[in-house]
């Protein structure tokens, strides 16, 4: 899909309160939402920009995994580390941490953007499946953001128009409470299902694009989420499971034979990835991606800014599971000399990767099957624990990495009782989606998250399952407040 970036005037959400002095100066050519809107190439790029948002450093290419799975049990920093991270990391969160701050802004900026696309678009003269695909795919990525928000920051503002003038009503805003931004993101992915094509509909120069199936399946990890809150509604776990199983019923997606195949940029619209941000190399005019950079140690022109825990290193895959394992992680720079670095993430790879730079081209995976049919056996274990079908789908994920023996399958000899399988089930989100930006939110949910940093060394607080409000954002708007446990 072409990322062709493009900004309405007046669609920074919150930040024209820093901007409210009148320019003098007389603007003679200036996109606004009444001059802009006028075709469908204009909707094009219009969410387009909404997709460009998300492939900045300070949101999908880098933040994403700063804040989901920094905060957890795989992934670690130096001790020579920003201390952004050093906070992330051991759990030392402040409102003044500039990757929390660039969370809660860049989340905002999409759906700033989305917000702009899902008023204007609809009014446009055009391909009316084509409107309603790009409406369609502006509610999925507002859905979107609000999810990472709420599952990080508890109550937020929710906007669901364009700030369109200095005196906006909505340009100092009060949070709203959690229970009723996750009604708005299901009610958005309700109508991005019904609005969006189906992936095998989707034309190749639009690829990247967000289909049926996508929403079908971030709407169930939404039910599954909210199903562990204490605004939990008596039919989450029913409705995820609906959504899940919609999902495989379609067809459209299906487990790649080998677990390297999912990861390998020739395949980048396989049949497993359900939905990515779209990173490419620098001269086919897409983002590229810093992740290599970051990932990998210096014999492999890296910048060995993260490792793995070496527990998990050591322990994280049985003997058998060596598939998931050689594949995700490795402490060797490389085959020639075999020298022994600290354990690091080695499973984004791209052979077109130039040394010390940030030219990866891989993408950062958001959905993909495998996840759906852990949630689907997550969410049938929720609703009934005595039902032997729960585990056919993690069995499923089990057999792809090699573990199609029947003692290395779940079943109710090996796996007693509903607490059990939520044990193993822990596990094996860790193995299956190895820092893919679900760590933390996967141990929140299933309530592990205490018990796997505890023999870490780290102490994790109640309050300590959401990020204070970034300073940043209370400093321009006093109506935010502050979650509980941090600085007033």
């Amino acid at each position: 899909m072409k990322k062709s970036i493009f900004v309405i005037a007046g669609a920074g959400l919150m930040l024209m309160a820093s901007c409210k002095k009148q320019l003098e100066e007389k603007a003679f050519s200036f996109l606004t939402p009444t001059n802009f809107y006028k075709n469908a190439t204009d909707a094009q790029v219009a969410i387009n920009g909404v997709f460009s948002a998300m492939q900045a450093q300070t949101h999908y290419q880098r933040t994403v995994w700063l804040i989901s799975e920094l905060s957890a049990d795989n992934l670690m920093v130096p001790t020579n580390s920003t201390a952004e991270r050093i906070e992330l990391s051991q759990f030392k969160f402040t409102p003044t941490n500039a990757e929390i701050g660039n969370w809660w802004s860049r989340s905002y900026l999409m759906i700033s953007r989305a917000n702009d696309v899902i008023k204007y678009v609809p009014n446009i003269n055009m391909d009316a499946a084509t409107r309603n695909h790009i409406v369609g795919n502006a509610r999925f990525l507002r859905a979107l953001g609000y999810f990472d928000l709420v599952r990080n920051f508890g109550d937020v503002p929710l906007l669901l128009r364009p700030i369109e003038t200095a005196g906006d009503s909505l340009l100092f805003p009060t949070r709203t409470a959690a229970a009723e931004v996750y009604k708005a993101i299901i009610e958005d992915l309700k109508i991005a299902e019904t609005n969006c094509l189906a992936e095998s509909k989707i034309l190749a120069a639009n690829k990247g694009m967000a289909s049926s199936g996508a929403a079908s399946a971030l709407l169930g990890k939404v039910y599954l989420q909210r199903a562990s809150t204490p605004f939990a509604e008596a039919q989450d776990n029913q409705n995820a499971l609906a959504a899940l199983n919609k999902v495989i019923t379609s067809k459209e997606y299906a487990l790649l034979p080998k677990y390297p195949d999912v990861f390998d940029n020739t395949q980048k619209f396989s049949k497993e990835q359900i939905f990515s941000v779209q990173f490419g190399p620098v001269l086919t005019g897409i983002t590229s991606n810093i992740i290599l950079r970051m990932f990998y140690p210096a014999g492999l022109g890296g910048a060995a800014s993260f490792f793995v825990y070496d527990n998990y290193f050591q322990n994280g895959y049985s003997a058998v599971d060596s598939v998931r394992k050689n594949w995700n992680m490795a402490n060797k720079t490389n085959g020639t000399t075999g020298a022994t670095v600290s354990p690091f993430v080695y499973k984004y790879r791209d052979p077109s990767y130039l040394k010390g730079s940030n030219n990866g081209n891989v993408n950062w995976i958001v959905l993909r099957y495998a996840d759906v049919l852990l949630m689907q056996s997550e969410a049938m274990n929720n609703i009934n624990p005595a039902d032997p079908a729960k585990f056919a789908g993690v069995d499923s994920v089990r057999s792809r990495a090699g573990l199609k023996d029947p003692t290395q399958q779940l079943n109710f000899t090996n796996t007693v009782g509903s607490d059990a399988f939520i044990d193993s089930l822990v596990k094996d989100r860790a193995r299956e989606l190895f820092v893919e930006g679900h760590r933390k939110y996967d141990l929140i949910r299933l309530k592990r998250y205490k018990q796997v940093m505890q023999p870490l060394g780290i102490t994790v607080q109640d309050y300590q399952f959401l990020l204070p409000v970034p300073q940043t954002e209370r400093d321009v708007n006093i109506k935010l407040g502050q979650n509980d446990g941090y600085p007033k």
